[in-house]
C-alpha cells in the first residue's frame, strides 16, 4: 500500500509541475485532470481496509468497508469531468477570440 501512496504522491506533484510550467491551456486542463485523478487515487488508498468485507449484510463489522469514500469519489469524478468539460468549451472560446492557446500570447493581446 505504501508503493501505491507513494506513486500518487508523485502523480500528483507532477501534475501539479506541468500545470505550472506549461504555456498552453489544453495542457493546463490536462495536467489538472491528472492532479484531480491522482488525488482521488490517494483517498482511496487511504480509505483502503484490508480484507474488507461489503457492508451489506456484514458478519463481522470491524473488517466492513466504509462507502462514504467512495461515494464522495464518485462525485469527484462527475464534478471534475464537467469543470473539464466547461474548461474545455472556454479554451475553444479563447481560441476563437484570440487566435490562440498560448498563455503568453494571450496576455499580451489583452494587455
Amino acid at each position: 500500500m505504501e508503493f501505491r501512496i507513494i506513486l500518487t504522491f508523485i502523480t500528483v506533484i507532477l501534475g501539479i509541475y506541468g500545470l505550472g510550467t506549461s504555456k498552453n491551456i489544453i495542457k493546463s486542463i490536462l495536467c489538472l485532470q491528472i492532479t484531480e485523478s491522482a488525488v482521488i487515487l490517494l483517498f482511496l488508498a487511504f480509505a483502503q481496509v484490508d480484507n474488507g468485507v461489503p457492508p451489506i449484510f456484514p458478519n463481522d463489522t470491524s473488517l466492513m468497508v466504509d462507502p462514504l469514500p467512495q461515494a464522495l469519489m464518485i462525485t469527484t469524478i462527475i464534478i471534475g469531468s464537467s469543470i473539464t468539460a466547461l474548461a474545455l468549451m472556454l479554451s475553444i472560446k479563447l481560441y476563437h477570440h484570440f487566435g490562440t492557446l498560448n498563455w503568453n500570447e494571450i496576455m499580451d493581446k489583452e494587455g
